[in-house]
């Protein structure tokens, strides 16, 4: 797809210099990085431009995807592969004496998200574009992103996340398109010759003003719009300001920045729900209403809304989305409820991503009717009219009844509207769908079997090997051709060699070659020294708890003690490696952190067993960052306890860099292990049926502790102290409650890491696994999760 002369570009890239008032001879890095992403985001935007007239002329359904997280990471790099204009700027930056890859340097992480959530749609986003649809994200400009993480004494610190000074470059303001968002005051309502009319009164407007950021495709002329949206103050209240008013007059301009500010305020306390709650609202008003527009602008009736529009919401915090809707087709548009309902029932569709019920949103009745009055009215009638269609069917079952209620003990229940209101409902795997239909949303999935299906999740798999893994990338293309960079299910070609002696040497080397670059990588940015001689065992996602970053502790911890009794014995070099961000009001997680990185410190002031084991806790874990560690694993440390993670997608770009999953029988590793086999994979522990089993037979983590040494010791050792810190409330947490059932799963998943050292000492074993994964992994791409979104639920043509 790339039309694009070096000369044009060159020239370019000279002209944004010289918009910079510099010139090629002084510009610095920074100079060089702004010129050449406006030069690749002028060209995205042409092409999007031609795309979306090319859309509208064919009246082509347009799919809208919301999420209040997008993880998008750098945007130069991605851009440059997908257009295929990175040789070319490469030789035109040599020209300057310029190293492109400085320049990737000086662009910081689009870290709008904080985890699987917000990278799981930034992967669509180029899956959209890759694909070909016509499709938009909506989202929050946050100022500041998720948290930069600072590590001091072991103990995670936040600091504020500035990405727009060197991000604002990949923005594309469109002031002509803000909307008004309404928060608060009352609602007047009346009745006039039989129509009943609203009036929002006395309410605080905060405008929305969108930003668009450009999405390329791989080899295709598509381009996704991210439409990010910032809150702005409508006006200055100059009377205020002028009888010397000036808290006040300031203090509306600052509550309504306020809801653009950060990603995920801490909601551990009121004003911080009702910012969470604010954010959710202003977030889906304005989306809706730029939907609604553009749609009106092409069709002058929202009639046929339903079959032009298809609005995704990712998690349940767009949900407020369906009644805003409602609200438009109602207050706006006149339309009655049945003929309201129906297009709204037909135009939503959710996606699920927890298995845990108690993670459900819920919001507080009384905060919810003061902030969005009308909003509230329109869920409560929603509640009200479902309540009354299940007591013509369940009056006899009032606790199912409730239990399905939309508003019910004084909270208003999102995923249930979600549910209700939407046409399909789906999972992220198919162990995850599952659960939702047999457990979650059991009684919905009684009433409403046709609602739920499943798409497992995909990565934007071009970024982890084509842009990340150059030396696996290089051998995939000696030995299968280079169809696969178009076409992720060509990797099963690569099957064909899992046994081949010498592409095992060329495997061998390619990771090599990939833990050398971490390792520098780690060296330069944080001090870190890195063994690539070791096994690379890797565990990095969101700190949590059902994650079970304690259970890869514990088994170090043994490692540790047997290695100090037994400092001579045979033992594979291993560096276990973490990176994960902790959310800030999480205190266990925040303990747990400081654990590992006591535990790194313990074991490097051993000269002996520091040779033989260490652990390396990576600061500020980021999009970036993954993308040296994937190629880098040579262990995919999945080991949630069965049936609490929904998907992940950490474990699929995993295995496409040629790791072996050691994991549960939980989210995608389910499929991943169908894909790969038995025999290229390592599964320990319960699985989700079993768990259930073990909690209803009375799980008691305390005779776990009495009756097995290791697990006593690696507690007690935890309590005594690490590193000069001790962990009381690890430790009892994994005696008395072990809500996670650790202590469950500590036997089988030693015996597994003792599999992994076993099989690690084997090369033509470990590298036939290692093939076997990567030539599986194709299944596992955003092209194709999109394709099982537009086929299967949005109807798209």
């Amino acid at each position: 797809m790339n039309t694009y002369s070096t000369d044009y570009l060159k020239n370019q890239i000279e002209e944004n210099i010289a918009m910079l008032h510099e010139t090629t001879d002084t510009a610095s890095n920074q100079t060089f990085y702004k010129a050449a992403a406006k030069t690749v985001n002028d060209i995205l935007i042409e092409r999007s431009k031609h795309f979306q007239a090319q859309a509208a002329s064919k009246g082509v359904k347009q799919v809208n995807y919301l999420s209040m997280e997008f993880l998008m990471g750098r945007s130069l790099k991605n851009s440059l592969y997908n257009l295929g204009l990175v040789d070319q700027f490469e030789k035109i930056m040599k020209d300057y004496d310029v190293n492109l890859t400085d320049l990737y340097e000086c662009e910081p992480d689009a870290g709008l998200g904080n985890g699987g959530l917000g990278r799981l749609a930034a992967c669509y986003l180029d899956g959209f574009a890759t694909q070909g649809y016509n499709a938009y994200g909506y989202s929050i400009l946050y100022e500041f992103g998720i948290f930069q993480q600072k590590i001091v004494d072991g103990w995670q610190t936040e600091l504020p996340d500035n990405w727009l000074p060197g991000g604002r470059v990949w923005l594309h303001a469109k002031p002509e398109l803000a909307v008004d968002v309404h928060f608060g005051g009352y609602i007047d309502e009346f009745w006039d010759n039989g129509y009943h009319f609203t009036s929002h009164k006395n309410y605080t407007t905060v405008k929305a003003v969108p930003y668009d950021m450009y999405v390329s495709g791989y080899n295709s002329p598509a381009v996704a719009i991210l439409r990010l949206w910032k809150a702005e103050s409508p006006a200055f209240d100059m009377e205020s300001f002028n009888r010397g008013d000036y808290t006040h007059a300031l203090s509306q301009s600052m509550t309504a920045e306020a809801i653009s500010k950060v990603l995920y305020p801490n909601d551990n306390h009121t004003q911080g729900k009702m910012l969470r709650l604010r954010q959710q609202y202003f977030l889906c008003a304005a989306s809706v209403a730029d939907i609604t527009n553009r749609h009106m602008r092409e069709y002058g009736t929202l009639d046929n809304f339903a079959e032009k529009n298809t609005i995704h919401i990712n998690d349940t915090h767009p949900t407020l989305a369906i009644p805003e809707l409602m609200r438009i087709l109602l207050d706006e548009c006149g339309y009655g409820w049945d003929h309201a309902w129906k297009i709204v029932t037909k135009t939503f569709n959710y996606t699920n991503h927890t298995v845990m019920k108690e993670a459900l949103e819920v919001w507080n009745e009384d905060i919810f009717k003061e902030i969005l009055p009308r909003i509230y009215q329109i869920v409560a009638e929603i509640n009200r009219r479902f309540v009354e269609e299940m007591n013509q069917q369940f009056a006899w079952d009032t606790m199912r009844i409730e239990r399905m209620a939309i508003v019910s003990n004084h909270q208003v229940r999102m995923a249930n509207l979600c549910v209700y209101a939407s046409n399909k409902v789906n999972g992220v795997s198919k162990l995850h769908s599952e659960i939702i239909k047999q457990n979650v949303f059991h009684e919905f999935y009684d009433l409403y079997p046709a609602k739920f299906t499943n798409v497992t999740n995909g990565i934007a798999y071009r970024r982890w090997l084509l842009q990340s893994n150059p030396w696996l990338t290089n051998l995939l293309k000696s030995t299968i051709g280079d169809g696969f960079l178009q076409d992720a299910s060509q990797l099963k070609k690569f099957e064909k060699y899992a046994t081949d002696k010498k592409v095992h040497k060329q495997l061998a080397e390619a990771k090599l070659s990939a833990k050398k670059a971490l390792a520098s990588y780690m060296k330069k940015t944080q001090g870190i020294e890195m063994n690539v001689n070791s096994m690379f065992d890797v565990q990095v996602k969101r700190m949590h708890e059902y994650k079970r970053q304690h259970l890869n502790a514990l088994n170090i911890i043994t490692d540790y003690l047997y290695l100090k009794e037994n400092p001579n014995a045979d033992f594979v070099p291993k560096t276990y490696i973490f990176g994960a961000k902790a959310a800030p009001g999480y205190y266990m997680a925040k303990q747990i952190i400081k654990l590992l990185c006591c535990l790194a410190e313990e074991i490097k002031k051993d000269p002996v067993i520091s040779k033989k084991l260490s652990v390396v806790y990576l600061e500020n874990y980021s999009v970036t960052l993954s993308e040296y560690i994937m190629p880098a694993s040579e262990v995919s440390e999945q080991i949630s306890l069965a049936g609490t993670e929904a998907s992940g997608t950490g474990n699929m770009k995993f295995m496409l860099n040629g790791a072996v999953t050691l994991g549960t029988m939980d989210g995608a590793n389910v499929e991943i292990c169908e894909r790969v086999g038995n025999d290229n994979i390592v599964i320990f522990g319960m699985d989700a049926e079993q768990v259930e089993t073990t909690k209803e037979m009375g799980y008691a983590p305390i005779e776990y502790y009495n009756n097995n040494p290791d697990i006593k010791r690696a507690i007690d050792f935890i309590e005594s102290g690490v590193a000069g810190s001790t962990f009381p409330d690890i430790a009892n947490s994994l005696k008395w409650n072990d809500p996670y059932m650790v202590l469950a799963d500590f036997d089988s998943y030693r015996k597994a890491q003792a599999k992994i050292s076993e099989l690690y000492q084997k090369p033509d074993v470990w590298y036939t696994m290692a093939a076997m994964n990567i030539a599986n992994a194709g299944y596992f791409s955003a092209d194709r999760s999109v394709k099982d979104y537009a086929t299967g639920i949005w109807e798209l043509e």
